[in-house]
């Protein structure tokens, strides 16, 4: 019986199973490691999350041993965990722990672990109840001047199943299509409106004794508080010259900046922290939310025993939930450091908590998510 001439053009339907490797490592500073001994059988010092293939990790470090019995109760304990597991789907991943010799510069693996590991809903955390001797550490070369650094590896099979329908095979792409480039082009345009160029420029703005050329219809589309002082039932909306109270100009003009190409201008290094808190009030003043966003998460890599107090009345006056989540976290963390260390009773103890709630504290931190 011969086929139907229609069968060639039929399409056909197709499925697969992709499966690939997903590896990431986060590297584990502690400081001050004398201070957090003595915390007790089970009790961790949880460091900040990462993420590895679009899953977030956290690692729990047990000083004195991890929870269950005396069987770890002379060993230091690590342990791996979950944050956003899947409730119908497990995560099997490899992982291993490796503490740095500063000695020889370089990361050794101690008591490999074999095999995958199933992380689900109900066991959310694996780990190293005997990952090394306390003893053998205080005399080893991974600790040095009371600090020592751990490298987690995580490495997990990522699958993913493709349906569809295959018409022909696969054509050979003769056209190459560049990522987008209008940011460069809304820059150049806010560059020229700065420079004396008229062009388009229909509105001017006074901040602090400088002037600012911009577009109207560009600000009012980024953000309804500039819409409703533009083109809304204000003396502004045919006001060539708009005066703006209560911002310095660098801030404004990094403002416009942010409006016109969706990012922030380069910056020193000195000034990434006082400038994002700046720009957190005025992008909650002008309704910029992705502005907000991006500062809040500047400001929680910046949290510490110096600077906690300020942001924290940042993160309640303006709303900012992982602002004030990473504030929370750091004040948890040096009281109960505070409890450990008055237990001795020391000054060197007192001075080294001081230390520790300063600048050196960088366990565990909230982040704001940016979109």
């Amino acid at each position: 019986m011969s086929s139907s001439p229609l069968s060639a053009v039929l399409p056909t339907t197709a499925s697969a199973v992709v499966t690939k490797a997903v590896a990431g490592s986060h590297v584990l500073k502690v400081k001050g490691y004398s201070l957090i001994k003595g915390l007790g059988v089970g009790k961790f010092i949880e460091f900040g999350k990462f993420s590895v293939g679009g899953s977030s990790w956290t690692v729990r470090f047990y000083p004195d041993g991890g929870p269950g019995s005396d069987y770890c109760a002379d060993w230091v304990s690590i342990a791996l965990f979950l944050l956003d597991p899947n409730p119908t789907t497990d995560v099997r991943a490899n992982f291993k722990f490796n503490l740095l010799d500063q000695a020889q510069g370089k990361h050794v693996e101690l008591n490999p672990q074999p095999g995958m590991r199933s992380f689900s809903n109900a066991k959310t955390g694996f780990g190293q109840d005997r990952f090394i001797k306390r003893m053998e550490l205080d005399e080893s070369t991974y600790l040095k001047d009371d600090c020592l650094e751990i490298r987690c590896d995580v490495t997990f099979a990522l699958m993913k199943q493709i349906s569809k329908v295959a018409v022909e095979a696969a054509k050979t792409q003769f056209v190459a299509v560049p990522p987008s480039d209008m940011h460069r082009h809304l820059a150049a345009l806010l560059s020229g409106a700065s420079g004396g160029g008229e062009g388009s420029v229909d509105v001017r703005f006074e901040v602090g004794g400088e002037t600012f050329a911009a577009h109207r219809c560009l600000l009012a589309a980024r953000s309804s508080v500039f819409s409703a002082l533009l083109f809304g039932p204000m003396k502004e909306k045919t006001a060539t010259c708009v005066k703006i109270e209560d911002m310095e100009p660098r801030v404004f003009k990094a403002m416009l900046h942010f409006i016109y190409t969706d990012s922030l201008p380069e910056m020193d290094k000195g000034e990434t922290t006082v400038m994002a808190q700046h720009l957190l009030v005025a992008a909650d003043m002008y309704n910029l939310p992705r502005l907000k966003l991006i500062c809040e998460h500047e400001l929680c890599k910046h949290v510490d025993g110096s600077t906690v107090d300020t942001m924290l009345a940042l993160a309640d006056q303006h709303g900012c939930r992982g602002l004030k989540e990473a504030c929370l976290s750091t004040i948890n963390f040096t009281r109960n450091l505070k409890e450990t260390t008055a237990s001795d009773g020391s000054e060197d103890s007192a001075s080294a908590f001081e230390i520790l709630a300063g600048r050196e504290v960088t366990l565990r931190r909230g982040q704001a998510a940016v979109p």
